[in-house]
């Protein structure tokens, strides 16, 4: 199901058929190295990732990751969207694309629609993101959809301290 799309980009729900795109895009390095291993290793595996995760997100609150793909082929390059977390007060804006696709504006543009529909349609006044200290590219790009950083914070005792951005509509 299609949420929004933008010039160049479709954003729509993921479906188990894009488990095969999951499971590359989850076990690349770059996600490997800043968001996380989520321990998706079959085509199984990442079914019950988009079902549990996204689409079980898209249930409860009305948003989630979205598979973002090119309209022109249909090819998928990344996922965008807002989340909504336990550890965070806030809503969050997510985005994480297969390093093929990058410093092609991608990443900006599902960014930036992604934020125009949390403040728009949804209506959301305050939307966070969350980086590790050294992931110096998304920095960037929620700088240039309008996040700025607020503060570090730490989920546990254990874990690293992460960069907190933000934007306030008010």
């Amino acid at each position: 199901m299609k949420i929004f799309e933008t010039e160049r980009l479709t954003l729509r729900l993921q479906t188990t058929d894009d488990a095969d795109f999951i499971l590359e895009l989850v076990n690349d390095p770059s996600w490997l190295q800043f968001i996380g291993d989520r321990g998706v290793r079959t085509v199984e595996e990442a079914c019950e990732y988009i079902e549990n995760g996204p689409n079980r997100m898209y249930e409860q609150f009305g948003f989630c990751l979205y598979l973002v793909e090119r309209k022109e082929d249909q090819t998928p390059l990344g996922i965008c969207g807002l989340v909504k977390r336990e550890s965070l007060e806030d809503v969050d804006i997510g985005f994480a694309f297969l390093p093929k696709y990058w410093g092609k504006g991608y990443a900006y543009e599902a960014a930036s629609a992604t934020m125009a529909y949390g403040i728009d349609i949804l209506g959301l006044n305050r939307i966070v993101a969350i980086t590790s200290q050294d992931n110096e590219a998304s920095a960037k790009l929620l700088e240039k959809v309008g996040l700025k950083f607020e503060r570090l914070i730490q989920f546990s005792d254990d874990a690293e301290e992460l960069r907190l951005f933000s934007y306030n509509s008010f």
